[in-house]
């Protein structure tokens, strides 16, 4: 943590100005500097989607984030509205904001929003699949690459054009009616219901709201009493209804978009540890609830950017750690079967593209690949970088691990592990523990809570 302290000095205009110094009088600590970038991501008629072509844009999808200069290199975090972007798509995106900002891969963070009428991006399962004649039924490449070119070009000037910010802004707040646990326990401690974002069963819709983080957290960066930036967190699936062939940010997005609409600042949003999380109780599919989701999340985060705590920060107050964990392989992934079903013509198409990406995320475990696992430091906030479909009792424990600090979580990173689960999760069935949908073991929880709490001891 810094060491500077505040004075307090006359500026012109009759109002004061909070800067930092060292312990002699005018030797002042070097700023924290902000850039923000954003660029549309939305594909073109034709293009696949995470299920369907796209047939058109209802609202525009969008790649945007901020580029944080301190002490050491520059760091960049980016959302994006899309399902997911995994493997050498992972890889390939951070490379290239790495170096257009300046900095190391490792200090570059890649997430998504999940929603699911938008791309996906995954070069390596793209490769797998076109050695045997599968072109663009799933992965638009091309576009994928040209987004990345257009966001590392809005970085590179992000860089050029960052501001020095003065002060951290904390805010929080909870969001009611939108955030359900999708998996329902029976009497025996098994999964009896699951609960999709969507949930036409009223009976199903009438249970508790379960195991959820009903909060929405919101970063702030200021300069004086100007705000340069707010970025949310908010643990939830975001999908309202969707297999429509129109792209759409869902109703994170559209909320996100509102509140940057309200208020003129630009607006970064993130998805936290959603993977067991959903709207369905308050869902039943309806498309009108798309807008009262919405609603309901930007009333959060305004009443969030109410809530707001400012406090001096400066460039030591800017921290980065990563950790790189090994995740354990699923038992069910077997190498010469998923080869098999991509090689065979006579099976359906989706069957060999997912058999596809099963078989990528297996060959890069047993190739020793890592996953990078970050925390942010800024000030009293730690903001944790984490891969995949997470759970949401990761989120609350990290929280639990750290009471006296501000945590907030951004989950959907590398989008290659699909979900993962807590360990107790795992026997008690339902669909996201499921093969093809988790391609992890159980033993993954110890590996990522290991991490976290290193993340999070100081």
């Amino acid at each position: 943590m810094s060491r500077w302290l505040p004075v307090i000095v006359a500026v012109p205009a009759l109002c004061a100005a909070v800067v930092f110094s060292g312990t002699a009088f005018g030797d002042e600590a070097p700023p924290l500097r902000a850039g923000v970038f954003a660029v549309d991501a939305s594909p073109p008629v034709g293009s696949p989607l995470a299920y369907d072509p796209t047939k058109g844009t209802v609202h525009p999808l969008s790649c945007k984030g901020v580029v944080l200069i301190g002490e050491g290199t520059p760091v960049v975090l980016c959302a994006l509205d899309w399902i997911g972007v995994g493997n050498d798509g992972q890889r390939e995106f951070r490379a290239k904001l790495a170096e257009a900002a300046g900095t190391t891969v490792e200090r570059v963070e890649v997430h998504t929003l999940h929603q699911h009428d938008a791309p996906v991006c995954d070069f390596s399962t793209d490769r797998l699949l076109a050695e045997y004649g599968i072109n663009r039924e799933f992965y638009d490449s091309d576009l994928a690459r040209d987004v990345i070119a257009r966001t590392a070009a809005a970085v590179k000037k992000a860089v050029a054009e960052a501001k020095p910010v003065t002060h951290l802004g904390l805010g929080r707040a909870e969001i009611e009616k939108v955030a359900s646990n999708r998996r329902i326990l029976g009497p025996d401690g098994k999964v009896e219901h699951v609960r999709y974002t969507a949930c036409k069963d009223p009976a199903v819709r009438a249970l508790p709201e379960g195991v959820i983080d009903p909060s929405l957290r919101m970063v702030s960066l200021w300069a004086g009493d100007k705000p340069v930036v707010a970025i949310s967190y908010y643990a939830t699936h975001p999908q309202s209804y969707y297999r429509t062939g129109l792209a759409n940010p869902d109703f994170p997005g559209i909320a996100r978009d509102q509140r940057q609409k309200a208020t003129g600042v630009p607006h970064i949003h993130f998805n936290g540890a959603g993977g067991n999380i959903g709207a369905g109780k308050y869902n039943d599919g309806a498309p009108e609830n798309r807008q009262v989701l919405a609603d309901r999340v930007a009333d959060g985060m305004s009443k969030a950017w109410a809530a707001t705590v400012k406090t001096p920060i400066a460039a030591a107050d800017l921290g980065w750690e990563t950790v790189r964990v090994s995740l354990p392989p699923a038992p069910h992934l077997d190498e010469k079967a998923l080869l098999a079903i991509v090689a065979d013509k006579a099976k359906p198409i989706r069957e060999r593209g997912t058999a596809a990406s099963e078989l990528v995320w297996l060959r890069r475990c047993h190739d020793g690949a890592t996953i990078d696992v970050s925390c942010l430091r800024l000030g009293k906030a730690r903001v944790l970088h984490l891969p995949g479909e997470l759970f949401v009792e990761y989120q609350l424990a990290a929280q639990e691990l750290r009471p006296d600090l501000f945590v907030a979580t951004a989950a959907y990173g590398d989008y290659g592990p699909g979900y993962i689960g807590t360990a107790e999760a795992y026997p008690q069935g339902g669909y996201e523990t499921s093969p093809h949908a988790s391609l992890v073991a159980p033993e993954v929880e110890p590996v990522l809570m290991d991490a976290i709490k290193r993340l999070l001891r100081d």
